[in-house]
């Protein structure tokens, strides 16, 4: 069947099942998927097996943080931390700006915290301003939505980006600074449509029907702010650190050959131009895919004895941009070949997503083994690169979110004066809501892996007919489109992100095609996400009852609010994706 058929199939089966059927995302997620794998080439015995086979992939790549952040998010909640993280944004500010301090604590809460349980803090604290200032009610509301809704769709540890960084193959780290840095400057540009809300929605706060307004406690019952602080900005910082030291020791390019690596030019030259084989061999592999000129000279050097320092110079820059191509590897011509153990478990784990500097780490350790004593073993262990190894297990996102959550556990202790016993059932209670977010993205995850193997990268590439500018920001406008209909059509946010980005990733979508780095793929997406959002978002709702608005009046303001946030997010988006497009190194 055509995947273009398979890919139409699979999207109104779950479009269907959730809005017509009122399936849940799960479901209707995981069942396209098995849908999408039986129309799909293959063996028909392996049908069902490769859609677990992805379902588990996924799960083992983001299902511990996603648990440890549900449960980071109660202990912050529970324990007092946010509160204490509101009040200080509030006292730091003052009350004139306090429509500011709101949506730069929605904007911090919601990185650990799920969106609704942020609202539910704040929104207390947006009444409880209006009852001594008698005005800007809708401004306080909407500044949180402004605050929150941008970090839940950009910045990991939310599910939502946290699947697309896993799905795109992005650093997690690259991830969270780009969702901060579109994130805001989109909220500040948000805050003023709240203003703009505000003075055409003059309307005073309105008492709940039948409740009680929550108590707030009282500032000595609150833990500080730094601890309140830490289990938010530690992963961050572990996670950011590994990053920065990583790039560090990648721009060494410690693999790279340089002056003087080659210890013996003649016999390299010989070893690389001997007669032509028969049977295929690493030599003439390498020397095939060398430049004529290159080429030609090496035969001269091969056959004189002698080679020109400006020779050596143009050989090892051609040598070198070799040492980047990931599919310089041939099994057939390397047959023979002892890899190093180390080179076994790169070529194990796959070199499509290895980093270009392990590329070339790869492939060094390949013409080393190759070409014996004529090639200087390098020095891959740099001093940066010990460092960045070390960051690298620190940085883990499961290391550090569990550093955060056994923090963030303590202090609830602490706080609260919790029993060992409460606080097992504080946790039960977290990961169950976790659970079913894991559930939902990793059956997204699989749906996406279904799409690839109906082979609609193929179809893609052969629609596109190219690569560039043009072609890159039509295919982020697209992605952009795709995340607002999926929202409007079904509701959810998060299953938005993980279809869209399964589509998008599924069609084998990469840093060149886009003209801009891939992360710049995954912020419009998130930005998408956030249009279209009406009565079938759960967010909605939620605004609406705690706000004590009514239907029409949400539409004027939450609806208009979050597609203006999202347009804008795509703005800066695009800006900056032809200002500072970061193609990743060659």
């Amino acid at each position: 069947m055509n995947p273009v058929v398979i890919l139409i199939i699979g999207i109104t089966l779950v479009i269907g099942m959730i809005i017509v059927l009122r399936v849940n995302a799960f479901v209707a997620l995981i069942t396209a998927a098995i849908v999408v794998s039986l129309l799909a080439p293959g063996d028909l015995a392996e049908k069902i097996t490769r859609v677990a086979g992805a379902f588990g992939s996924v799960v083992g790549a983001i299902g511990i943080v996603i648990a440890l952040a549900a449960v980071i998010g109660k202990c912050l909640m529970d324990s007092g931390a946010a509160d204490r993280i509101v009040r200080s944004f509030l006292k730091l500010l003052g009350e004139k700006r306090a429509p500011t301090a709101l949506m730069l604590s929605g904007f911090v809460l919601s990185i650990p915290v799920f969106f609704d349980t942020v609202f539910y803090l704040l929104v207390p604290l947006a009444r409880s301003l209006w009852r001594t200032t008698r005005k800007n009610y809708v401004l306080y509301a909407t500044a949180i939505v402004t605050g929150g809704a941008i970090t839940h769709t950009l910045v990991p540890p939310t599910p939502g980006p946290l699947f697309m960084a896993n799905r795109f193959g992005i650093d997690l780290g690259l991830m969270i600074v780009m969702g901060v840095i579109v994130g805001l400057p989109t909220a500040a540009l948000g805050l003023l449509i709240c203003k703009l809300i505000n003075r055409f929605m003059d309307i005073p706060m309105r008492s709940y029907a039948g409740e009680q307004e929550i108590e707030s406690p009282d500032d000595s019952q609150l833990p500080s702010l730094f601890v309140s602080l830490l289990p938010v900005i530690l992963p961050i910082i572990l996670i950011s650190a590994n990053t920065v030291t990583k790039t560090l020791a990648d721009a060494e390019h410690a693999a790279r050959l340089g002056a003087g690596d080659v210890q013996n030019w003649s016999a390299f030259n010989v070893s690389l131009a001997g007669k032509p084989a028969e049977e295929p061999s690493a030599a003439a592999r390498l020397m095939s895919l060398l430049s004529g000129d290159v080429q030609q000279s090496i035969r001269e050097g091969a056959t004189t004895g002698s080679f020109s320092p400006e020779s050596q110079s143009r050989a090892l820059t051609a040598l070198n941009n070799l040492l980047a191509d990931s599919g310089l590897y041939e099994t057939d011509a390397f047959a023979g070949i002892i890899l190093p153990a180390e080179a076994e478990k790169m070529l194990a784990k796959g070199l499509g997503r290895a980093s270009p500097a392990q590329v070339e780490h790869f492939n060094r350790l390949m013409l080393e083994e190759v070409f014996g004593e004529q090639i200087k073993p390098h020095v891959w262990n740099t001093p940066k690169r010990k460092v960045s190894a070390v960051a690298a297990v620190l940085g883990n996102p499961n290391l550090a979110l569990l550093f955060s959550a056994t923090i963030a556990m303590f202090v609830l202790v602490r706080t609260r004066g919790l029993s060992l016993k409460e606080l097992s059932g504080k946790m039960d209670t977290a990961l169950m809501s976790g659970g079913i977010i894991i559930l939902i993205t990793a059956g997204g995850g699989a749906f996406g892996a279904m799409l690839r193997a109906a082979g609609i990268k193929s179809c893609l590439e052969n629609l596109l007919g190219g690569q560039g500018q043009t072609v890159g920001i039509v295919l982020l406008l697209s992605a952009f489109a795709v995340a607002a209909v999926m929202k409007f059509a079904q509701g959810s946010g998060t299953v938005s992100m993980i279809t869209t980005s399964s589509m998008f990733a599924a069609m084998g979508i990469t840093s060149e095609m886009l003209g801009c780095n891939i992360v710049y793929l995954a912020m419009v997406i998130g930005s998408g996400s956030l249009v279209g959002d009406w009565m079938n978002n759960s967010g909605f709702w939620i605004f609406a009852r705690m706000s004590v608005l009514t239907e029409t009046e949400t539409l004027k303001s939450w609806t208009i609010l979050t597609g203006t946030l999202g347009v804008i997010g795509m703005g800066f988006t695009l800006i900056l994706a032809h200002l500072w497009p970061m193609m990743p190194p060659v």
